[in-house]
Parts: C-alpha cells; structure tokens; sequence
C-alpha cells in the first residue's frame, strides 16, 4: 500500500460566489417583470410625482431665503415655504399610490412562488424513494416565500425611490448652481462605489459562513447522536477535534464577514456624511463663484431631506434584503434535486454505474486515498496510509485477526466514521460530512447484532424498501432461506417480537432487509456470524447474486473463498488479491487458513 499525507478537511469552497444563483434568477426575474409592463408604467408615474416632490422641497427653500427673507420680501417668502410644505404633504398620497401598484407586483410574485414550491414538492413526493419526501417544502411555502414578497417589496420601494428621488434632487442642485454638483457628486460617487465593490465578496463571505455554520450543527448533532459509539469506540478525542476545527473554520468565516461589514459601514459613512462635510468646507468656495446663501440652504435641504436618506436606505435594502431575496429565490426557482428512481425488484435493478457518457470510466464503488484512522492523538494508528479500490459489481472479503481494524474499515465506508486522514469515496463521492439519507442511498450497513423492531414480517424486511410489493418480499425471503421462520411467525403481516427470535433469526431477517435495499453497496460486518456455514453460504451466494457490491468482513475462511477478492489487514501492511494470491503474498493468511481447517500453517 502506498502511503500519502493527509488530506485537507478543510471545508469546501462555495460552489460559487453569487454569479451563478445571478444566472439562474436573472432570466426568470426577467420574464416575470415583462408580463407585467403596465404595473412598472403606473408605478414610474407615482415615482415621477416623487422625483418632482423631492425637486420642489429643495428648490423653494432655497428661493424662500433669496427671494423672500434676505430680500426683505416676507410673503414671497413664505409663499415658497407653503410650496414646500405642500411638496412635503403630497409625499402621502404619492406613498398611497405607490404601493397600491407594488401589490400587482409582490402578490403574483408570491404566487408563481408558491405554485414552483408546491411543483417542487409534488416531484420529488412522485419520484418516491427512501427520502422522496420534501422536508423543506414547508419551509419554501411559509418563511422563503414571505421573505422572497417582502425582500422584493422592498428592493422595489428603495431602488425606485432612489432613483427618482435622486434625479430630483440632482436637477435641483443643478438648476440652483452647478457648482454645488462639483462639490457634492465625488464624495456621494466614492461612497457608493466603495459600497457596490463590497456586494460581491460579502455576498462569497455570507456564503462561506453558512456553510460553515451549517457544517458544525450537523457535526454536533451527529455527535450527539452517536455519543454511545464515540465512548465505546475510542474515538472521542477524533470528533472532539473535528469540532474545534469546525468551531475554529465558523469563526475564520465570521471574522472575515466582520472586516466587509467593517468596509461596508465605511462606504456608508463616506456617501451618508462626507458629501455634508465637503459642502461645509467649500462653502467660501461656493461663495466667491456666485452661490448665493439660499442655494447653499437649498443644497443642504437636498442632500439631508432627500438624496442622503434614499442612499442609505438603498445601500441597507442591497446588502440586506438583495442577499436574502437572490438565496431565497435560487432555493425555489433553482432545479429540484433529481432523486434516481429505485427499481420495483432488486432481481431488475439497473447494473452498478448505471449509464455512463461515451468514454467515460464509471467511478469505482469503493475508493480508500491514503485513508488513516487513530483513536487518539498519540494512539498508533488502526489504519496507515490504506489505498483500496473495489470495482463495481465485485465481492470483496476483509479478513484480519480481531481488533486489527475489519469493522474500522467497514465504519468509514459507511460513512459513520470520519478518517484522521486521506479521503473514502463510494461511486465516486466523498462520504465524510454526508448526510444519513444521502448515505443510506449509496450504502446498506448490517453490523454483527442486527436490528430488528417490533412489527410485522413484512415491515422489518421492507424497512429500507418502503415501496416494496408482496413479489418484493417473496423474493427476499425464498433467496436468503426465511421461509420457515415467516411461516412459523404467521406470514409476512405475523408479528415480530425481537426477544423471542434468536440471534441467527434476527441476522437472517436483517440480511433479507438489506436485500431489498436498493443501494448498490452492501457491507456485512460479520453479519453471519451467528448462522451456521450452510445458512451463512446461502445467504453470502444470495447477496451476492443481488446487483450491486459486496463487501463482507469474513467471519470463516469460506467467505474469503467465496469472494472475488480477499484484503487481508494485519496492522502492518494490507494485501489484496484473490484467495489463491493472497496465500503466496501473505503469511498472516496462510496462518488463518491453517487455523481455520485446522490445520498447519502453508510456508513461502
């Protein structure tokens, strides 16, 4: 066996930054706002009253002062004041329009939303399956649609006020002196650049952090699951620093999503406050170019009761409700996990690797990359740098004395067990860090005391098969020999009561349930060991006729002859071969094999 370093358990990478969830959005978002041309016309009216009033506030204060006040003129005065206040009050009505035509946008928007989320679900319930259940279809139906309605209500609210709140401000300064737009455009464009750049990695950072976030909640939840197994297991140490790698990986993200929230603040103060500031300052500078003191009031009526108000609600609703709307929105309108369809009998399941694309190689059904496991820090190591491929279709059997790492092994192919390095794969994806109902689909686990509840017949055995039909389950029981314990327990739809069974019983009942799994790698962790050789044969010839692979800690020497392929483990060095091969390359073997028939053991 080769040996390797260990692999990176980093967490991975965002599958991407945002752009691709912008692809994905972006040409239905489209689609829907072109069916809906004449809301968006009536919509940009109201906002033009809007950009008019934000005009006129600005503009009469400013000619209250220079035409009415400082020229002595006190009516005039205060008839410019009465036009802004009637500029101010007409922001009711022009607010009562504008969300009476925001309606024909957010309510269809939450209805096409609903009826893919209900699509969706009514998919994945029609693919069926052992999971074919959509769990998060409530979720997408009541919390993702609402924010999706609300966060685009107020996308829509801020973008369009913006707009049009600005151009009316802007045309105001202008009319007033265009030196006051030389002074007020280059902060207000720095600060709002220096925003936008931050979009981007922000929106990368959030992601990171989720994951993160998500990562370690499953781990602990995981752990907390399996806390009986990590004591007798030894392997506490293990996930103990697995955790505080996740905790260390959660707090990297976080900490890197404070330094842009750091920039973003940044960006806001420079576009909410500097654009003030420079006014003040180049107040003489104003001064000496003509501005009179009435434009200069104008100016920073514009800016504190119009322009400056519209950016800093526009830079909140992008970094807070843009993000939350484009997540939400590519977890609805984004395609539906496709779930393979199982077969309605193991005896016409597709072959292992299914079809492949022209040329292509399938994936292996098991794949160990320099695997290593300890049971603590200064513990030797169970397994050393283990490199195994077991093709798809084959019977492999893993012989070794006890405690040399056989269920170890099977452990981390299942995927319950996590490597101290290097990477397990099962056709062809990693299986560490995965979730149960995505292990179960690639992988059936029957370990040396077998599970069996209280029930029917029929249900023990179609536990991993729910769609299983009575040809299913006769199938099942008349391979794997069950007969005679069906008929004596009453029949498929007899009751079980696991304390009357025996252990061979239970074994047989557990290794016919794995039968009819429809995932195409099986591992029997000496699953036969209370069985008989005649029952035991039976039973391994019966699996491993089943499509699929086999897998199989041998628990006699038959099971190693039986198999395609033997790996042996002797804490030293791993040998793989066929049972003959295997007996000239391994002396540990040739020792089993004369301990097993009784008798001495062959020499090189």
């Amino acid at each position: 066996m080769t040996s390797a370093s260990t692999g990176d358990r980093r967490l991975p990478a965002p599958a991407d930054d945002g752009s691709g969830a912008l692809r994905r959005v972006v040409p239905p978002a489209r689609r829907f706002l072109a069916r809906r041309k004449g809301v968006l016309a009536r919509l940009g009216l109201w906002s033009l009253v809007e950009s008019a009033q934000a005009f006129l506030v600005g503009f009469a204060v400013a000619h209250a002062v220079d035409e009415g006040f400082l020229a002595g003129d006190t009516r005039r005065g205060l008839l410019w004041l009465a036009v802004s206040l009637v500029a101010v009050l007409s922001g009711a009505p022009v607010v009562r329009g504008v969300f009476a035509q925001l309606a024909g946008l957010t309510e269809p928007l939450r209805d096409g939303l609903v009826r893919r989320a209900v699509d969706r679900s009514m998919t994945l319930a029609a693919l069926g399956g052992p999971g074919g259940t959509d769990r998060a279809a409530v979720s997408r139906l009541t919390n993702q649609v609402e924010i999706a309605r609300d966060s685009f209500a107020g996308l829509v609210l801020t973008l369009r006020s913006f707009v049009f709140t600005a151009a009316g401000a802007l045309i105001g300064l202008l009319s007033l002196h265009p030196a006051l737009l030389v002074v007020v455009l280059p902060p207000l464009a720095v600060g709002l650049t220096l925003f936008l750049a931050t979009l981007r990695p922000m929106a990368a950072a959030q992601r990171r952090a989720l994951a993160a976030d998500e990562a370690l909640g499953d781990h602990v939840t995981r752990s907390r699951a399996a806390l009986r197994d990590l004591t007798a297991g030894g392997t506490g140490p293990e996930t103990e620093r697995r955790g505080a790698e996740l905790v260390a990986e959660a707090a990297a993200t976080a900490r890197v999503l404070a330094r842009w929230a750091a920039v973003r603040t940044t960006a806001l103060g420079v576009a909410g406050n500097l654009p003030v500031l420079a006014l003040l300052v180049a107040v003489p500078w104003l001064r000496g170019r003509g501005v009179t003191a009435g434009a200069l009031l104008g100016a920073f009526t514009y800016l504190v009761q119009s322009l400056l108000p519209a950016l800093h609600t526009l830079m909140t609703a992008l970094g807070a409700a843009g993000a939350r709307l484009l997540v939400v929105l590519d977890r609805i309108l984004g395609p539906a996990p496709v779930r393979e369809a199982t077969s309605a009998s193991p005896a016409r399941a597709p072959a292992p690797g299914g079809p492949q694309a022209p040329g292509a190689r399938p994936a292996p059904a098991v794949e160990l990359r320099s695997v290593t496991l300890s049971y603590g820090v200064r513990a030797e190591p169970v397994l050393d740098s283990l490199d195994l491929c077991v093709a798809r279709g084959e019977h492999l059997a893993v012989v070794g004395p006890s405690g040399i790492g056989k269920s170890t092994l099977t452990r981390l192919v299942a995927g319950t067990l996590a490597p101290s390095g290097g990477e397990v794969r099962v056709a062809g994806q990693a299986v560490t860090g995965r979730a149960a109902a995505e292990l179960a689909a690639l992988r059936t686990l029957v370990p040396q005391e077998a599970y069996v509840f209280t029930g029917t017949v029929g249900d023990n055995l179609a536990y991993l098969r729910p769609d299983a039909d009575r040809a299913d389950l006769d199938a099942a029981v008349r391979e794997l020999g069950l007969r005679p314990l069906v008929e004596r327990l009453g029949g498929l739809g007899g009751p079980v009561r696991p304390a009357e069974l025996t252990h061979a019983e239970r074994q047989l009942v557990a290794l016919a349930r794995a039968y009819l799994s429809p995932a195409p790698l099986l591992l029997l962790d000496e699953a036969t060991c209370h069985l008989d050789p005649a029952a035991e044969a039976h039973a391994e010839e019966a699996l491993a006729r089943r499509p699929g692979t086999l897998v199989v800690v041998a628990h006699r020497l038959s099971s190693a002859v039986r198999a395609d392929r033997v790996l042996v483990l002797d804490g030293v060095a791993a040998v793989c071969g066929t049972h003959e091969e295997v007996l000239d390359r391994s002396p540990l073997y040739r020792d089993l094999t004369g301990h097993w028939h009784g008798e001495p053991s062959r020499r090189p």
